[in-house]
């Protein structure tokens, strides 16, 4: 099966909004990581975001952006740190299978265990994401415009946030990936102390489908995992089996594996080189919807 998808182009607010940036400077960067504290009007107060700065990628335009999504009791660093998605990246692009891409990794809010990246307790863990961080990195990188394609990718809670706001905002992002990815909001409450939502949310904002039926003709193009040892497979199952059910586009990949950082480090090659095959074939993407893949 075939499905023609379009590239949106997305206008990037210009500079004041998020009032204050503070940059690492470049001399002490180690393996290209950057780090950003800015003020978030979102977060009512100041938030963090790494960033990988591939070698020479400045000098680019239009340069691809990826946002990586942490989990639950992790933060902004997470991604490279516990991960290695850089070192993965810089492989991938040596070998020529996949362009320079920056990746961009921010904290998920820092509400307690994990904010859900959902509106609550008077702060907009969702718009932190989409608007203050996307907009303080085109402002700080002029590798970015509004005609650089974005691709959101997450783990556990972040799966769960990347699936959601990049089913939201189907005309932001050019492609969704998630591993070992929360589907359903109350499955939060396997990872955190507190009750989560900490306040009541509609429903109709919390599930993934609203997002999957509201935007299904603009929908990018999709991929998920999950192992197989993993507490969260039976979502991840239910999820797949109900996309299939509705015909939508997706992949889903089962593989060897817990709810672990050995898991997510040697799968996020995955994500990337499924984004990159989306810049290379944008309209020629083939999806099997009745194979399930292990």
């Amino acid at each position: 099966m075939q499905k023609e998808f379009w590239f949106p182009m997305v206008p990037i607010k210009p500079a004041g909004r998020t009032r204050t940036v503070s940059t690492s400077d470049p001399q002490f960067e180690r393996d290209g990581i950057r780090f950003f504290t800015l003020y978030s009007p979102a977060l009512r107060g100041r938030g963090d975001v790494s960033i990988f700065v591939p070698p020479g990628i400045e000098s680019s335009a239009s340069v691809p952006l990826i946002l990586l999504l942490h989990g639950v009791h992790d933060s902004h660093w997470a991604w490279f740190f516990n991960g290695g998605a850089h070192k993965v990246a810089s492989d991938l692009m040596a070998e020529g299978q996949m362009r320079p891409m920056l990746l961009v990794a921010p904290s998920d809010g820092l509400y307690q265990d994990g904010s859900g990246y959902l509106r609550h307790s008077g702060r907009d863990f969702e718009r932190w994401i989409t608007n203050d961080v996307i907009e303080s990195v085109a402002n700080a990188f002029g590798c970015i415009s509004g005609s650089s394609p974005m691709f959101i990718v997450g783990l556990s809670m972040g799966g769960y946030g990347a699936l959601r706001l990049g089913l939201k905002r189907a005309d932001m992002f050019h492609g969704i990936s998630a591993h070992s990815a929360i589907t359903d909001v109350d499955e939060m409450s396997q990872f955190v102390c507190d009750p989560f939502p900490p306040e009541p949310i509609e429903t109709i904002e919390t599930d993934l489908f609203t997002w999957i039926e509201r935007n299904r003709k603009i929908l990018p193009p999709l991929r998920f995992d999950c192992g197989t040892a993993d507490q969260l497979i039976e979502g991840n199952r239910r999820f797949h089996n109900e996309l299939k059910r509705r015909r939508i586009s997706h992949q889903y990949v089962e593989f060897d594996g817990r709810h672990d950082w050995l898991y997510w480090s040697a799968h996020v090659s995955s994500s990337f080189l499924f984004f990159e095959n989306i810049l290379r074939e944008p309209t020629n993407l083939r999806w099997n919807l009745s194979v399930l893949e292990t």
